[in-house]
C-alpha cells in the first residue's frame, strides 16, 4: 500500500482492506513500515511505538537474529507488526547495508506460510523502506485523491516502480487504484475519468468521505469491527474479492 504523496488516506485504506479480508475469514498479517506509525496507532497499538528493542528496524538490519514472529502483536482482526520510533533511522541505516532493499523479503519468507494475506503499509515517500515493501510483496495498491496533483504523483510512482523492477528482476503488479476521500465536485469527476483512462487495466475503487472511517480509526479497528455500518464497507469487500480472485484464495465461511 503506497503513494509517495502524503495525506491520501493510505493507512485508512490499508487497515480497512485488512479488516475486509479478515471479515472474509482470512488470516491477515499487517506490517506497518511507516516510521510515523499511523497504522500502529490506528490499530490501537500506540504503546508499542516507543517499545524497547528488538524492533522492526532491528529485524530489517539483522533478519537472521530477529524475526517478524518475535515482533507480532495480536489484534482482534489481524496480527500486527507495529512500527517503532527507531524506524526513523531505517532509510539511512538500510542504505549502508548490502542488499538493503531485500531485507523485508527475507523476513516475510520466513512467516508467510502462517497467513493468507500480508498487508504492508509504506511510508509516504519513495526510498529504501518502500523498496523493501515493493520487492517483497511484488504487488501494489495505490490510494490517491481525486485531485489534479495525483496525476504527477502517479506518473512518478510508476516510473519508480519500473526502475525497481529492472534493478531487482521482479514484476510488481498494480492490483488496484483507490480513489480515496472523494467529494462531490466536478474536479473529482474529471479525475475519476482520468484514472480510468490512464490505468484502464487496473481496477478502480471509489471511497467517499465517511465519518465512520474516522471513528473506526480512533477506536483502533477497521469499520468491520464496529456496530456502526457504512456503505464503504461494500467497496472494501469488493477489494477483498479482487484479492481472493487474484491469488486464488477461498472465502472462509463464518
Amino acid at each position: 500500500m503506497t503513494n509517495q504523496k502524503g495525506g491520501v488516506g493510505k493507512t485508512t485504506v490499508a487497515i480497512n482492506l485488512a479488516g475486509a479480508l479478515n471479515d472474509r475469514g482470512h488470516d491477515v498479517l499487517f506490517v506497518d513500515l511507516d516510521p510515523q506509525g499511523n497504522a500502529t496507532e490506528g490499530l490501537g497499538l500506540l504503546e508499542t511505538y516507543d517499545a524497547q528493542p528488538p524492533t522492526l528496524l532491528d529485524a530489517l538490519v539483522e533478519p537472521s537474529a530477529v524475526s517478524l514472529a518475535d515482533l507480532v502483536h495480536s489484534h482482534p482482526e489481524m496480527d500486527v507488526v507495529p512500527s517503532n520510533v527507531d524506524m526513523n533511522a531505517a532509510e539511512s541505516t538500510l542504505s549502508q547495508e548490502p542488499d538493503g532493499e531485500t531485507r523485508l523479503d527475507t523476513l516475510l519468507s520466513a512467516i508467510e506460510a502462517d497467513y493468507d494475506v500480508i498487508v504492508v503499509d509504506c511510508p509516504p515517500y519513495l526510498g529504501m523502506v518502500t523498496d523493501n515493501a515493493l520487492v517483497a510483496t511484488e504487488n501494489l495498491v495505490v490510494p490517491a485523491l481525486a485531485e489534479p496533483t495525483s496525476k504527477r504523483s502517479l506518473e512518478l510512482l510508476f516510473d519508480y516502480v519500473g526502475a525497481l523492477e529492472l534493478d531487482h528482476d521482479v514484476e510488481i503488479d498494480p492490483l488496484a487504484l483507490v480513489a480515496n476521500r472523494i467529494e462531490t465536485t466536478r474536479e473529482a469527476d474529471h479525475m475519476l475519468e482520468w484514472f480510468e483512462e490512464a490505468l484502464p487495466d487496473v481496477p478502480l475503487y471509489r471511497i467517499r468521505k465517511r465519518v465512520a472511517l474516522q471513528r473506526a480509526f480512533a477506536d483502533g479497528t477497521s469499520v468491520f469491527a464496529r456496530e456502526e455500518e457504512t456503505d464503504m464497507q461494500t467497496v472494501f469487500l469488493e477489494m477483498a474479492d479482487m484479492i481472493e480472485a487474484a491469488f486464488e484464495l477461498k472465502e472462509v465461511p463464518a
